[in-house]
């Protein structure tokens, strides 16, 4: 129950979270903040959909982040051109 929820990005990460990273994660969490490791079958239900709601926010957080630094490469799928950089002088 100690283990700590490790980084699911780049460049502690060296690859793209899989999905058994990020469901992982999301477990952790969840028996972190509930308290319980195995939910008793009355908890089970919000206990599992708990952990699916995490998985998929870990998801769109991942996909959305920006990772400076690091040779310009994303985390998530999605890419973005640079923001052009105005010419010197211009009003």
């Amino acid at each position: 129950m100690c283990r700590s929820i490790k980084t699911l990005r780049p460049p502690v990460l060296p690859e793209e979270a899989t999905e058994e990273d990020i469901r992982a994660a999301s477990l952790q969490y969840v028996r972190k903040v509930s308290g319980f490791h195995v939910p008793a079958a009355h908890n089970r239900e919000v206990f599992e959909q708990a952990v699916d709601e995490i998985a998929e926010a870990t998801r769109k957080l991942l996909e959305g982040l920006e990772v400076r630094g690091s040779g310009g490469s994303r985390t998530g799928t999605k890419r973005q051109a640079p923001e052009p950089v105005p010419a010197s002088g211009a009003a």
